[in-house]
Order: C-alpha cells, then sequence, then structure tokens
C-alpha cells in the first residue's frame, strides 16, 4: 500500500514565490482597507436578521478554505496566482474581526485591533524582503524548478527565451548531481528540450511586462533626476512637517490637554500606560520628522547619497514602528497616511537604483 504522505524532505523555494507572496500582500492589504472603507461609508451594516449575523470573517473563512482546496485538486500554474489572490482577500476579512476574538465583549473598534492587523500585514512584508532574496543553488532544487518549468511545454507555450533558462538549469543538474539518478533523469529531459525539431510558441510579451515597459518608458520620459529628486524632497518635508506637528502641542499646554481629553472620550487613553504610550508616539514622530527634514536638506545641498541614506531610515522608522503605534491612536485613519509614506519610499528606492547606483558603479570601475 502506497503511503500517502511521504517522507518530508528539506524544503525547495518555489519558483516565482516572491511573486505568489507579492500578489498575498497586496490582496490582504486591499480586502482591509476596502472593507472598513465600505463599512464605515455604509454605517456598519449588518447581514442577516434577528438571531443570525453574519460576519464577514465567515467570508474570510470561506476564501481561505477555497484558496487552500484549489492548489490539492489543480496542477496548473495559475493557480498559485488565484490561490495568492483568495488568501489575500480571505485573511484580510478575516483579520479585520480581530478586536471581536481578543475581546469579552466582542468589541470590534477595540482599540489595539488596528495594531495588530498592521503588526501581522509588517510580518509578512519581512517574510517577502527574506522570499525575495536568491536562494541557494542545489542539482536537487534546479531540478525542482525545472520540472515546475515542464508546465510550459505541456501546454505547448514554451518560448525560446524560457527553453534557454530551463537549459541551463538542467545542465546546471547534470554537471553538478551527486546523486546519479537525478543526472540521468535531467538529461534525458535536456535531450528533449533542447532538440532543434522541439516546437515552442512564439516569443511575445505578457500583460505585466507590456505594463512594465510602458512605466519605464514613461519614467525615463517624464521623470529625470531633477523632477524625480524634487518630488523627494516635496514628499520628505511634507511628510515630516506632519510628523513634526504633533510635537506643536508641547509647546501650547491647553492644546495638548485638549487632545489628551479627546483621546481620554474616544478610550484611547483610560490609564497612564495610554498616557505613557501617547508620549512615545509624540516622541518617536518628533524624531522621524527630524530626520526626514535633515534628509530633505542634504538633498537640497545636493549631497544625495548621505541624503537617501537618512531618509531612507526615517521612512522605514515611520512605516515599521512609529505607524504601529498611531494605528492604535488613529486606527484604520491611518491607512492613508501610511500609503503615502510607503509610496514615497518606493520613489526614493527607485531613486537609489536609477542614479546613484550607477554612479557608485563609475566610480569604482
Amino acid at each position: 500500500m502506497k503511503r500517502m504522505v511521504s517522507h518530508v524532505r528539506r524544503p525547495v523555494k518555489r519558483q516565482q514565490a516572491d511573486t505568489y507572496l507579492l500578489v498575498t500582500l497586496l490582496s490582504f492589504a486591499g480586502s482591509v482597507s476596502l472593507t472598513r472603507l465600505f463599512l464605515s461609508l455604509t454605517g456598519y451594516p449588518q447581514v442577516g436578521g434577528g438571531e443570525f449575523h453574519i460576519a464577514h470573517v465567515l467570508w474570510g473563512g470561506l476564501f481561505l478554505f477555497v484558496a487552500s482546496l484549489i492548489p490539492l485538486m489543480i496542477a496548473n500554474r495559475w493557480v498559485y496566482v488565484t490561490g495568492a489572490i483568495l488568501a489575500g482577500i480571505g485573511m484580510g476579512l478575516f483579520i479585520d474581526e480581530v478586536g471581536k476574538f481578543i475581546t469579552q465583549s466582542n468589541d470590534y473598534f477595540y482599540p489595539a485591533a488596528a495594531p495588530i492587523v498592521y503588526a501581522f500585514f509588517l510580518l509578512t512584508v519581512l517574510l517577502y524582503s527574506r522570499i525575495r532574496q536568491a536562494p541557494n543553488r542545489s542539482a536537487r532544487a534546479e531540478l525542482y524548478r525545472a520540472l515546475d518549468d515542464l508546465q510550459e511545454l505541456l501546454d505547448h507555450d514554451l518560448e525560446p527565451e524560457e527553453r534557454a533558462d530551463l537549459v541551463r538549469r538542467l545542465r546546471y543538474v547534470v554537471a553538478r548531481a551527486e546523486d546519479g539518478d537525478l543526472g540521468r533523469l535531467a538529461a534525458h529531459i535536456l535531450e528533449v528540450v533542447a532538440d532543434p525539431a522541439l516546437q515552442l510558441a512564439p516569443e511575445q510579451d505578457t500583460f505585466v511586462e507590456r505594463v512594465q515597459d510602458a512605466l519605464v518608458a514613461f519614467e525615463n520620459r517624464w521623470f529625470s533626476r531633477r523632477v524625480t529628486k524634487a518630488i523627494i524632497v516635496t514628499g520628505l518635508v511634507l511628510v515630516g512637517a506632519v510628523a513634526l506637528y504633533r510635537v506643536w502641542p508641547l509647546f501650547h499646554p491647553q492644546l495638548a490637554a485638549d487632545q489628551i481629553k479627546v483621546l481620554i472620550e474616544l478610550g484611547r487613553i483610560g490609564s497612564t500606560r495610554g498616557l505613557a504610550w501617547y508620549t512615545a508616539r509624540v516622541a518617536l514622530e518628533a524624531c522621524t520628522g527630524l530626520l526626514l527634514m535633515i534628509s530633505a536638506g542634504l538633498f537640497i545641498a545636493g549631497r544625495d547619497e548621505q541624503a537617501s541614506g537618512l531618509g531612507y531610515l526615517g521612512l522605514l522608522l515611520a512605516l515599521t514602528t512609529v505607524d504601529l503605534v498611531v494605528f492604535y491612536f488613529e486606527q484604520f485613519g491611518t491607512i492613508l497616511k501610511a500609503s503615502g509614506q510607503f509610496a514615497l519610499l518606493l520613489v526614493l528606492l527607485r531613486y537609489r537604483r536609477r542614479f546613484l547606483a550607477s554612479e557608485s558603479r563609475a566610480e569604482t570601475s
């Protein structure tokens, strides 16, 4: 009798794993944001009547269940993208109601719920950053990926560039495999794949590739170094000014007292611990604001390398630490601000890659 479950072997990173995880992240963020927006605009309606209330956590569970089933039943590669979308939507609908399940009163609006959702998202982003790193090459791992790529051959969709990549993988396995069986298997597959008579699909760009090419052309035409730098400086000043605005009430005791009174009425500050967290928030935002303002000044002074490093540090601090605390006090209204900070971080990273990296290579050559 065949064993239903084989021995657990050393895991191999799946081809395009980072893409699937990115799709999950985007679906997750969109699911939470759109759910909160819809409920806020519609006055938090309830589906059901009488004794029944169909919470959206149930729909989240349904999406997650379907996402887990389809890879078990269907072998085509497209199921991974579909599963990633469904998993992200399901997780967003599920975790949006976390406040109900960590409080005895089933409080959907519990202040700590928003930071929990955001922290979970940040942990997934951290996982994504780890998955994006190039995997360790081995004959076994490369053969796994080669067998995955053979789906293109089965669907008569193998293009010349894909075949060239597949041939490189198989030759690597043939040359490096310590297990003779793996080497022979790779050699036989290589014989078929490298056959000149093999029918290939015509080379054509995918929709994603066409969009990427269009974006790059648009960027090169309209966003020169000067324009991109101006956008970054403007963004740093705006984000820094908003952060430093929180320090202003400290110089006006009455304004500070009024703000704290409002937070007490909203239930954000209910003890000395809550007041301590608010103080920590103000201090963190002040530090972030100063970093971003100094970064903007360095950009204006032409010290782009130091400016980009300081700006990166400030935005990373804002997204990973400051916003985590701010979500407690401002709840999901912080989503727009965090999205703006993230967009600015992407522009800054793109600036470093387009202009500063090329300068660094020129200096070392």
